[in-house]
């Protein structure tokens, strides 16, 4: 499913996506955004997917974010300006507003990660970073704003004050910063970063797979839920996992003192 835009492979268990604009430093166009669609939809409807990860191509930049030559020309024929999140736009909706993608992103970041392409490493779950990664939502400084979530996301994932800070100067995070306020988990040098981010996925294939969709779906879905809400409310994945075999293999696999193979079947209501 590659296209011109996105590089798309699929190996033991694991999606690779990657940005392959390198040129632009990896700059998406709505291209780059339709093409992304398609491989969001198929990770999600692909069992055999249990993680993703995302990064650009080359050495210098996860994302800039926008294509923003691309956005002087469209102003110039006269296109709607845009807004908070992508509905009526090409790709939609995109990671950054793809609220029940059930399956765990791991965002592989290098270089720079600026306005959109710091919206979609807010957007992934878990976070592996180069220590020469740099983080920034500059749209402040070009009369937009951070529209693909980073003004919602990041005073949800900072303190509000030091989120505010950033928003509204567009100053720069340097990655050491970013790993001080849990943005990311973990900063490594550059020859290292392939070995991190393979421990991780490797960590994440071997969980049962309906439990990890089950406890990201939960997870996400309490956080604005007062606590006694969260435990009553409703969890599509969780009543998959309950009535999984996973949910039986593990405790007898444990019980045998042998490694669960787990299957991601459930048996429908």
């Amino acid at each position: 499913m590659s296209g011109d835009r996105v590089r798309y492979e699929k190996k033991d268990h694991v999606a690779y996506v990657t940005l392959d604009r390198p040129d632009v430093l990896n700059a998406m166009d709505r291209r780059t955004h339709e093409e992304l669609a398609g491989i969001w939809d198929d990770t999600e409807a692909d069992d055999d997917v249990r993680v993703v990860v995302l990064t650009g191509a080359g050495t210098r930049a996860f994302s800039v974010g926008q294509d923003l030559k691309e956005r002087a020309r469209l102003n110039e024929a006269g296109a709607q300006a845009t807004t908070f999140g992508s509905r009526g736009q090409p790709g939609h909706p995109r990671l950054t507003d793809r609220f029940t993608l059930s399956k765990p992103v791991v965002a592989r970041v290098h270089g720079y990660a600026l306005g959109g392409g710091f919206e979609l490493v807010l957007a992934c779950d878990i976070v592996i970073a180069s220590d020469d990664a740099v983080f920034a939502l500059p749209e402040v400084r070009l009369g937009l704003i951070p529209g693909a979530g980073g003004v919602f996301r990041l005073p949800r994932q900072l303190p509000q004050k030091v989120a505010m800070g950033y928003l509204l100067t567009g100053r720069r995070m340097d990655a050491a910063t970013a790993l001080k306020y849990g943005l990311v988990n973990e900063v490594v040098p550059p020859e290292e970063l392939d070995r991190c981010v393979a421990e991780w996925t490797d960590s994440l294939v071997r969980a049962a797979p309906l439990s990890v969709r089950a406890i990201k779906e939960a997870a996400l879905r309490s956080l604005d839920l007062p606590l006694e809400e969260a435990f009553t409310a409703a969890y599509t994945w969780e009543e998959r996992r309950r009535r999984s075999e996973d949910a039986i293999e593990g405790p007898r696999a444990f019980a045998a003192k042998r490694d669960p193979v787990w299957t991601g079947e459930y048996r429908p209501s």
